[in-house]
This record gives C-alpha cells, structure tokens and sequence, in this order.
C-alpha cells in the first residue's frame, strides 16, 4: 500500500497511516506532523493541573506587581498627610481638607474674621430679627473645630472618596450661655407672632369675614443649638419653633356672620331717653359690634362699650346734668351755704346690657314714642320708661354725688377764718398761672382726718388745662416752662396752712432762696415728685377760697378755729456767698443776680385756744446759694 498521501487531498483532512514495524528517528518527525494536540500540549498535566510554565505564571505577577504599587501609593499618601486636616473638609463654606493644621487655622480665622462680628440674621418662620455676635457671647473656637475634622482615615476607600467629596464641619463656638439666652429674648418681639384668632368686620355695612392666623414662638434650647451651630453660616440661622394654635374656625366665623352680624345691621336701634330718643344708625353700629372667641371654635358678640357712647352720648348729653359742689357766698367775711345739686348720668354698662339682644330682633317696626317722665317727689328718682321692645334699648340713669355736700359746708357752723396769707409780685405770665391754679383749688374742701394733695387736686398743668410757658428755675438759672409761677401759689396755699394748724404732711422748700417769701417757710412743687399736702385732723372740714388779683394772690382758710399760730425766726447761719457762671452765647441766656446761700430754723408756735396748750414745731432749711448768671459769650 502506498503511504503517500492521497493526490488531491485537502490539508486538513486526517491521513491514512500504515504501521510497519519500527521506524527510524528520520522516520517518527514525519509521522508526528499528523498527530492531533492534546491537553498536555496545552500546557497541563496528565491530571489536568497547570505545568507551572513562565508563559503561564505572567499574568499573576502582573496582578501582585499592580497591588504592592497601590500598597506604596497608599502608605506614601497616608504618610505624606499624616499632620493634614482630611481631605474633602470645609467649615461654614471655606475649605481647608489636605491643608496642614497650622494652614488650616490662619485660613479659617482669615476667611471667617468678617462673619465673626457682623450681625447674625435669624429667621423663625417669615420673621427675621439680627443679633450681635459678641454682646450674645458667641466666639469660634478655631483650635477645637480643626481638631473636630478628625484624623486622616485609614480606610483606602474612604481616602479615594474625599478625592471627589465634600464633607462640612460644623464651628465649634464658645458660649456665653447667659448671653445668648438675653440676645435670643431681646430678639423675640420680632420672632414670636402672637395667634389671631378669626373674626367678623365690616366693610360699610357688609360683614366679612377674617381667617384665624395662627402664632408662633421661638422654642428657647433649639434656637440656642441652632445659633451655635449656624452663626457664621451665610445664610440666615432657621430657628425652631413652636406654633401658637388658635380655636375659632372657618365655619364658626361664616356662622356669626349669618346668624348675629348680618341682622345686627339690618336697621337702626332707638334708646329711650329722659324726653328725648337718640338713634343708633347701622353705620353706627359697626363701629361698636365686635366679635370674641367662645372656645368651641365659633364667635360671641359683644359691644365696645366706648365706642358705643360715641355714637349715643352727644344725642342724649341734655338728658343728664353735671352735679354742682356746695359753696359757700361770702358778704364781707360772713359766709352762707349755697346747697350742692345731685346730678343725673347715663349708666351706660346697664343701658347697653340688652342691646346685643335688640340687635338680633327684626327690623321694620317703628321706632318706640318720646317718654316723658312725669314729675317726681322730692328726693325721689324720675320713672323710668316702659321695657322696650323690638330694635330698641332704654337708657338708665344714676344719680351723682357732688365732691363737696351741704352737710359738709353746713358742719362749719359760724365758719370764719382760722389761716390766711397773700403773697406779691409776679410777671403776667406767672400771674396767669398762679390765676389759673387758684380757680381750680377756690372751693375745695379739706375733709376731717384726710389729706389735700395740690398735685392730685390740679394735674395735669399742661396747656389744654389752662396753663401756659413762664419763667422758671433750671439748675439754679433762669428758664421757661409751662405752669411756671405755680410754686407762688404753693407758698401762699402753705402758709395759710401753717397759721390755720393744719398738719404739714408733705412738703419741700426751693433750692435757692426767693426774697418774696419768708424764708424757711414757702414751698416749691413740680408735678409727678414733688408735692404739697395738708392734712386736717380736725372734727370739722375745712373751706379753702382764693382770691387773685394781677399783683396779688390770697388763699384764706374757712373752719372752726383751734389754733392760735405764730412762726419764730432764728438768724441766718452758715452764710456762702454766689458763685458766677457764665452761659455764654446761649440765645435764652438770661442774666440774673446771685444770692448768697444760708441755713435757718422756722419754729411753729401752736396755742389750744381751749386748753392753753402749746405745742412748738420746728424745721431747719438750708438754702444754698445761687450763682450769678451772666451772657458774655
């Protein structure tokens, strides 16, 4: 057979072999052309294991060669920035990971040297008040927020992250707890929103209603932490809090419109007055008709009582009179008792108890007659009206009182004059004061065991009252205000007291001496700290008439006499003569002549006129002494 292969075969194609016994070397390199591979040509053993091979083992040591780089790259990183804040770090929006500690620290206090002393905006809802850093006791602690970054992290993971991250760290911030607490209260106006509960207005004379808003306060330790916290931030430091509730609902404020506020202005009211009608029109009514809360989320309406007697008072003002004081009408130095007049007012509290009521009756019935009172006895109350009906009201009246009775002027008995004295000189605008205060206190009547006030009985002394700008005494130098002349009537009133007997219960003589009075025995006054008052602790009243001329002004004392009074004089002790001062070129500059200072000793001399007993009272004044103003400039 020929061993040859076949004319034509294809290469691929597995050949025919003869076996013929042994074959030589030459022989066995031409056969083996035609063996197939097996696995162990592939490089594996019989058993299928790797033969261990260089071209086989290349690839691991690749893999170890790429691991032990990464090692050296990571130890080298982690050594390199061993001292370094971390990297990826930063503090209120500045950066500073990778950066060394030191660098770190100057780069935080260079980046954050403006927002630690300029004011710190807090916001609580849509509110916003400022606060100052330092008065609020806030200071950044650089040293402890670095060291609040941490250490480097050994976690290769971590470390390839920061690469590609950021991580913020809040400041660490000194407090002033105390501080900041008052910062936080004083901020609190501005923060806290008081609840507004609904309610029902009107717009002319259609009701609308008002949706309940509800409040808000700043919870106190959360906005603490969050200022802490936030402060040098660049926005606004959102601080929690706590939300006000409120009770009256949509439907409560839809009902009071429908069921009270719509039929209260579906007409006018009457109220029956003393002869006379006055007419609440359904304007009116508006301005007085208000609305409360009732707790159970709807409303309750009620009258603003003022501005109730705005809109009624002026109709019905003849229907009342004032009461008028008993006096006493002087011929000579008798005197007789002019009887006091009761008066007659409005009780408006009661007159205005039924008028939510008559608000909710319907409209369209006519308005109720004129009631004229018939006449009443003597001392007797006026008839009162019959109960009104539909949109109408009654007014009922009160007697009152006159501040001083005829039984009290009728006490005196045979009055006569128990303290009198006049004082002298004074400018017309002083004179206008000193007249103006005598009208008020002409008449006034020192009841047993009280106390007159000059104060109380004449405040406020202000030129709606009657009062006007003169000269007074400004730190020892001339100026102006109103009521200025009114411590010449303190004086006059004072000393027809002190020879009347009456108790010199509160009293303070001038800084300066005045030549016009008696020294150590006049009085100054200033409203709202210092005061005149005499007390009587007498069995009967005491009258107290003035009489002011423009030279002059006299206040006598009318009551029954038990004193016999007489004032003693010691000498001017511890003399000190004026300095001067100059005012300069001030336009209300007033030259005056000084006077010198001194201390002397008034002593009271009271005699019983019953009994004989005196009694002596003395009073040490030191007066200091009074510069000498001048103008030069």
């Amino acid at each position: 057979m020929d061993t040859d292969a076949p004319q034509g075969a294809e290469a691929h194609d597995e050949p025919t072999r003869t076996m013929t016994g042994e074959a030589g070397p030459e022989h066995d390199v031409e056969r083996t052309e035609w063996i197939p591979v097996t696995d162990q040509d592939r490089g594996h053993t019989a058993d299928g294991s790797p033969d261990g091979s260089p071209g086989r083992r290349r690839p691991v040591l690749i893999g170890a060669a790429v691991v032990g780089l990464l090692a050296v790259l990571y130890v080298g990183d982690l050594l390199f920035s061993s001292t370094a804040v971390p990297r990826g770090v930063t503090v209120a929006g500045v950066e500073i990971g990778g950066m060394g500690k030191p660098e770190a620290e100057q780069t935080l206090r260079t980046e954050l040297a403006s927002r630690v002393e300029r004011p710190v905006t807090l916001q609580a809802g849509s509110n916003t008040a400022t606060i100052d850093p330092q008065a609020a006791g806030l200071e950044l602690d650089v040293e402890g927020t670095i060291a609040e970054a941490g250490e480097q992290p050994f976690n290769p993971w971590t470390r390839v992250t920061s690469l590609f991250t950021t991580r913020e760290i809040a400041p660490v911030t000194r407090v002033n707890a105390f501080a900041l607490g008052q910062a936080l209260d004083g901020a609190r106006p501005q923060l806290d929103r008081p609840a507004v509960e609904g309610t029902v207005r009107f717009e002319g004379v259609e009701p609308v209603a008002v949706p309940s808003v509800p409040g808000q306060a700043v919870d106190g330790p959360g906005a603490a932490r969050a200022v802490t916290e936030h402060w040098l931030d660049p926005t606004p430091v959102a601080l929690p809090v706590v939300e006000a509730p409120v009770t009256v609902t949509a439907e409560g404020i839809q009902e009071a419109i429908d069921q009270v506020a719509r039929p209260a202005v579906a007409g006018p009211v009457t109220v029956v007055g003393d002869a006379k009608n006055a007419t609440i029109t359904t304007r009116a009514i508006t301005t007085f008709l208000v609305f409360r809360p009732d707790g159970q989320g709807g409303l309750v309406p009620a009258i603003d009582e003022p501005a109730a007697i705005a809109a009624v008072e002026p109709q019905l003002a003849t229907t009342e009179a004032e009461p008028r004081d008993a006096t006493l009408q002087f011929s000579g130095t008798q005197a007789t008792v002019v009887p006091a007049v009761v008066g007659r007012e409005i009780d408006w509290a009661r007159t205005f108890s039924g008028l939510v009521e008559a608000l909710g009756r319907p409209a369209g019935e006519p308005a109720p007659p004129v009631f004229t009172p018939p006449p009443a006895a003597p001392g007797a109350e006026p008839a009162s009206p019959p109960p009104a009906s539909g949109r109408a009201i009654n007014a009922v009246y009160t007697t009152t009182q006159p501040e001083v009775t005829t039984e009290q002027l009728q006490a005196l008995g045979p009055a006569e004059i128990i303290g009198e004295f006049t004082t002298r000189g004074f400018k017309p605008d002083s004179g206008q004061n000193i007249r103006r205060i005598a009208e008020i206190v002409n008449g006034k009547v020192i009841a047993p065991n009280s106390v007159f006030s000059l104060n109380a009985a004449t405040s406020p002394r202000n030129e709606a009252n009657g009062f006007v700008p003169a000269g007074i005494i400004d730190d020892g130098a001339p100026g102006r205000g109103v009521g200025g002349g009114v411590s010449q009537f303190a004086t006059t009133l004072y000393n027809a007291g002190y020879f009347a007997g009456l108790d010199d219960v509160e009293h303070k003589e001038h800084s300066y001496y005045i030549s016009r009075y008696p020294a150590g025995r006049e009085a100054t006054v200033f409203e709202g700290s210092i005061d005149l008052r005499l007390g009587n602790d007498g069995p009967a009243p005491v009258y107290i008439r003035t009489q002011w001329t423009p030279s002059a002004i006299t206040v006598q004392l009318y009551g029954i006499k038990r004193y016999d009074v007489t004032s003693e004089q010691g000498p001017r002790t511890n003399q000190t003569p004026p300095g001067t001062r100059d005012l300069g070129g001030d336009p209300e500059c007033s030259p005056s002549q000084g006077s010198e200072g001194f201390t002397i000793t008034d002593t009271r001399v009271l005699r019983d006129v019953r009994t004989g007993e005196v009694r002596r009272e003395p009073r040490t004044v030191r007066y200091e002494p009074q510069p000498t103003v001048t103008c030069n400039g």
